[in-house]
């Protein structure tokens, strides 16, 4: 389909005719079915059968002009409350004797004279196959830099990149970290719409520089964003000359297919991605990581040597073990259970309201009625819950109302459904 050898509107076998054709089980092509409907890469039409979606075929690689010389709060603190805002990782899964024995044998590690701004080189070549086995993202270890974290990267390419007035779009709602990070830049932020399957492409104006996404699962409305905008999304910068900033934050964690694969694998030139430990693993460990073609990474290399900036060697080194020996794909697969059972819980106990972006990630919204939230987070707060509310995370007048809900920080199943079943009963009360 993306090299248009199977055409828009073109009709796919059934999946029992296809099992027939290649010998394997129904089950096995029924998954493959249901992951590219998930991706938007097919479309059921009723009492009719399944097609290719209305898209284009992907464009050939077209080199531009070289580059010259989701909402993390800290936890509150507040002995005794269930804090069920955005942005945490359970972490009661990292002590393990894996973990112990990465970290010990990590800090063995000798001291360099003047750090790589690239990242140490086992790591590189460690992460760019994870990224591609976990994220479709296929790159060279040339073009991964180690940062220390997605707003660390997204930070090091603002200042690569962008000149004072230059204008960036944000999602809006969207991730307000990323907004301080591209404001401090000297960049004039433009609010771009969203909707249920993320951003809408038709609305961005042709002058911005730089536009920052999260296209597997939008921050906060957690929407997917489908093939066809993607394609008009890698269109629109191809065209325009801007740069895609990816912030693939929790990528890894999907409950209904197979996690999506990234952006960048569909247009590598235009898309920089970005990616972090911190849903993975923890924000303490301090290591993310920036794939962009090569010309764009030696330009980040070089302005972030200027600012002294570096990724702790340690924290490297232990994730370099993580990867080597396998642990840190067994973890991920032992999370990936834990928050599908985590979020079982928090849609059983929130029946009956409106959720959203509850399929992937660490969170999903409530919507509520305008007017609401604020009273819901108060008195939840008083009866031991925090809370954080949709609309801020809108740059301007907020179009959505309701809760961001995120089930990664509370310490167990049971506080996780004591404090939803707080906030069904507050919601439902006058």
């Amino acid at each position: 389909m993306r090299e248009g050898r199977l055409a828009a509107g073109e009709r796919l076998p059934s999946s029992r005719s296809m099992a027939s054709v290649l010998g394997v089980s129904r089950t096995v092509v029924t998954e493959a079915y249901e992951q590219l409907y998930a991706e938007g890469w097919l479309e059921g039409r009723h009492g009719s059968g399944t097609y290719v979606t209305e898209i284009s075929a992907a464009q050939p690689p077209h080199p531009i002009s070289e580059i010259q010389g989701p909402e993390t709060p800290e936890s509150a603190g507040r002995r005794g409350m269930i804090d069920l805002r955005p942005g945490v990782a359970w972490i009661g899964g990292l002590d393990t004797p894996a973990w112990r024995r990465a970290w010990r044998l990590a800090a063995m590690v000798a001291p360099a004279a003047r750090p790589d701004p690239h990242g140490l080189p086992g790591l590189r070549a460690l992460l760019a196959d994870y990224v591609r086995r976990s994220r479709g993202v296929a790159c060279a270890p040339e073009r991964l830099l180690i940062t220390r974290g997605s707003t660390n990267g997204l930070d090091l390419l603002a200042a690569t990149i962008l000149r004072p007035g230059d204008r960036v779009g944000m999602e809006d709602p969207g991730y307000g970290k990323a907004r301080s990070v591209l404001t401090a830049r000297g960049a004039e932020l433009v609010p771009c719409p969203v909707d249920e399957h993320g951003l809408i492409v038709e609305d961005l104006p042709d002058d911005l520089r730089l536009v920052y996404t999260t296209p597997s699962h939008q921050y906060p409305l957690g929407g997917v964003l489908p093939v066809p905008r993607r394609q008009a999304l890698l269109s629109w910068a191809r065209r325009t000359g801007a740069l895609i900033a990816e912030d693939d934050y929790d990528g890894e964690f999907r409950y209904d297919v197979a996690p999506l694969p990234a952006l960048y694998g569909l247009d590598p030139d235009v898309v920089v991605y970005l990616g972090t430990t911190s849903k993975i693993l923890t924000s303490d460990v301090g290591v993310g990581w920036l794939v962009a073609r090569p010309d764009l990474v030696e330009a980040v290399a070089r302005r972030r040597a200027d600012f002294n900036d570096r990724t702790a060697a340690v924290p490297q080194e232990a994730l370099r073990l993580l990867l080597e020996r396998g642990d840190l794909e067994r973890y991920v697969r032992r999370m990936r259970a834990e928050y599908a059972r985590r979020r079982a819980v928090v849609a059983e106990a929130l029946h009956g309201l409106r959720l959203r972006g509850d399929t992937a990630g660490l969170h999903l919204v409530v919507e509520l009625p305008a007017g609401e939230t604020d009273r819901i987070v108060a008195e939840a707060a008083e009866r031991g819950v925090l809370l954080d509310t949709l609309e801020r995370h809108h740059a301007g007048t907020p179009t959505v109302f309701g809760l961001v809900i995120g089930y990664g920080s509370a310490a167990n199943l049971t506080d996780l459904k004591t404090a939803c079943t707080l906030i069904r009963a507050l919601a439902a009360a006058p």
